[in-house]
């Protein structure tokens, strides 16, 4: 099958690569993100394979399937940016990568949560400057805190894992799950937002969850409070967040993601002006941490998501279904 992939890095041809040996795909890597105007690209191929800031939305499908494409693979868990109803609707299949390494998201929020507390990211560039001193760098045992959960999958069940060991009170909001480990309370919402100490965002994007921690939550929240999302940028809402920082509120931020990062992420800008004022904002703070939607980011994930994405279209090739079809 030819397949054109989009918003190709360096690392996609990298693992496509060597996995597609032990498939023998056609794969044609392109730099832009797919839109209705880039969709063009794609003529004379079978599929498509997107990221997550790919838009995949009912024009871009229109062109899609006027090109002869009848599948989409999704190299990501999340399918927020897909138009499943006009996919359908057009005879077009949609595959993702449902799970690919649920412990190297987990980490890296661990890895934030770590870095905003003990100061790590300060205490090395003071050391590079020849300061040894100690001032403002005080962070606080994890030991005995509330540690609430928003989302319990694959992820959500990882970090909950990852922060038992810590010594923490593990709390979790998930309005479909009933069963949990022994280590893990089950809680509503805004007892979630009114117990925890650091409050960590594992749940997909939807028309439910976008800007769920809005000023409201922040509200009920303890001042102080440190808040991490390595899930889906849209689930907070960054203006009442910048709002919830300058009044003390919020504590720490740490994103991996950000509502508008589109525009932004898996980007060189160091030599560009960057317009977005919102994320200037963010990054003023001393106390916020943004890292690039680097979650997903090692070797082992990056290896299973063009492992499972070459799958699908093996699948889709041969006229077949699997778990992994939406």
């Amino acid at each position: 099958m030819k397949v054109a992939i989009f918003s190709t890095q360096s690392y996609d041809r990298e693992f496509f690569n060597a996995v597609n040996a032990d498939f023998g795909h056609e794969l044609l890597y392109l730099e832009p993100a797919l839109t209705a105007n880039t969709a063009v690209l794609a003529t004379g191929c079978d599929a498509v394979c997107v990221f997550v800031n790919d838009l995949v939305d009912a024009a871009t499908l229109t062109v899609l399937h006027e090109s002869g494409i009848r599948t989409v693979v999704l190299r990501c868990a999340g399918f927020n940016q897909v138009d499943l109803i006009t996919a359908k609707n057009l005879n077009i299949s949609v595959f993702r990568v449902p799970s690919y390494s649920p412990e190297a998201v987990a980490e890296h929020a661990v890895a934030m949560i770590m870095t905003l507390n003990r100061k790590t990211h300060k205490a090395y560039n003071r050391i590079r400057e020849g300061n040894f001193s100690l001032e403002r760098l005080t962070g606080f045992n994890l030991y005995g805190k509330k540690v609430g959960l928003i989302g319990l999958g694959q992820i959500g069940l990882a970090f909950a894992k990852i922060m038992h060991g810590f010594g923490t009170a593990v709390y979790a909001y998930d309005p479909v799950v009933t069963a949990v480990p022994s280590y893990i309370q089950l809680v509503d919402y805004d007892q979630l937002v009114t117990t925890a100490d650091i409050i960590s965002i594992h749940c997909p994007l939807n028309e439910m969850t976008r800007h769920m921690i809005n000023q409201e939550s922040f509200d009920k929240m303890k001042d102080g409070v440190m808040l991490i999302n390595t899930s889906r940028g849209a689930i907070l809402d960054s203006n009442d967040a910048i709002e919830a920082l300058k009044k003390g509120k919020l504590g720490y931020l740490g994103i991996d993601v950000y509502e508008q990062e589109e525009k932004l992420f898996f980007r060189d800008l160091s030599e560009s002006l960057i317009a977005d004022e919102q994320i200037l904002r963010l990054m003023s703070f001393p106390n916020v941490l943004i890292t690039a939607h680097q979650g997903f980011f090692t070797t082992e994930a990056l290896r299973e998501i063009a492992g499972t994405t070459l799958q699908n279209l093996t699948d889709a090739e041969n006229g077949k279904t699997n778990q992994n079809q939406l």
